[in-house]
């Protein structure tokens, strides 16, 4: 597995990552041990980055990858969290005594007393620009309460102000084929100030997989059923902000292009890795199976022209179907 430098971190990660919503919630019922396994799977394929929150199933994801971690200590994995979405969205709310509490909470659930990154997840917009917000984070990592902090964001906007403050280390952002905006500005600039980005959502919540047709249902738990514009949190989370039946027919037209002998998943992932400037991204798995294959993605070499497919695939179809919001 290759790796990379996350930005101002210093630290080396692959540059196939392990999200890990799916073992928290909202993607269905994933139980104990198959949580463990996914994980397993994950590091045996040469894994070296997990991406949590502390909201993903109340804890339950950093937990779970706490005990994963205390029962493996020869494992060097590189663990990012996030915070944030425990209070009501509301600027205020992003102080820090809040900050004390939420990285107390997931020291706790993680087993550590430094976290490695942590992240804002996805704060309302005026928190990017709050000199008082970055204080605070400054002096958490001063505390020795975390080694870095980033942001993870909705828009392009988000990002670019994140980038422009000095102690940022990484930004998380949706990048897919299906979503191409932060293309434009944000890689170059994350590239040049030295900044880590971590691609997610890189399947657009599955669509990407080509496993999906316009019948296709999800339990009535799966954020894929219930969040589909948005109803629950910010809709480009599911299906990169594209309305299904558009989605799949793209993804269609993506899967009838990828080479043979490659799973679409994995061309889809492959092409977010070789886009100048991505430094990891972080496909979700619910099983070993997911995870082996999102992991083999790191070896996939696309021919020449494929990027060309997919801005064309993306211009026809989707870009007049994205949300507003971006």
């Amino acid at each position: 597995m290759d790796t990379r430098t996350m930005g101002r971190t210093g630290r080396e990660v692959s540059v196939v990552g392990l999200g890990t919503w799916q073992l928290g919630a909202d993607w269905g019922d994933v139980t104990h041990d198959e949580a463990i396994a996914v994980l397993d799977s994950a590091t045996e394929a040469g894994v070296t980055f997990f991406d949590t929150a502390d909201v993903y199933g109340d804890g339950r994801s950093e937990q779970l990858i706490g005990e994963y971690l205390r029962d493996r200590p020869e494992l060097d994995v590189f663990v990012a969290t996030k915070m944030g979405r425990r209070a009501e969205q509301d600027p205020v709310h992003f102080t820090l005594d809040n900050f004390r509490a939420w990285t107390d909470r997931s020291r706790a659930n993680l087993g550590v007393e430094t976290l490695d990154l942590v992240q804002l997840h996805c704060p309302p917009t005026p928190v990017f620009a709050s000199d008082e917000v970055y204080d605070a984070l400054d002096l958490l990592v001063e505390e020795g309460v975390m080694a870095s902090y980033g942001v993870s964001v909705e828009t392009v906007d988000e990002a670019l102000t994140a980038i422009a403050r000095p102690h940022v280390a990484s930004v998380q952002i949706i990048l897919n084929a299906f979503r191409l905006k932060p293309l434009d500005e944000v890689l170059p600039a994350a590239k040049e100030a030295g900044v880590g980005i971590i691609a997610r959502v890189p399947l657009a919540s599955g669509l990407l997989s080509g496993r999906y047709t316009t019948s296709t249902t999800f339990a009535a738990d799966d954020h894929r059923t219930y969040n589909r514009s948005g109803e629950a949190f910010d809709v480009g989370e599911t299906f990169s902000g594209v309305d299904f039946e558009t989605g799949v027919r793209a993804a269609q037209e993506f899967a009838a292009a990828v080479p043979d002998g490659v799973h679409p998943a994995q061309a889809a992932i492959a092409w977010v890795l070789a886009q100048d400037g991505v430094t990891a991204a972080i496909p979700g798995a619910r099983n070993v199976n997911q995870s082996r294959s999102n992991a083999a993605a790191a070896d996939v070499t696309l021919p020449e022209g494929f990027d060309t497919i997919v801005r064309d695939i993306y211009d026809r179809n989707l870009r007049e179907a994205i949300h507003p919001r971006w």
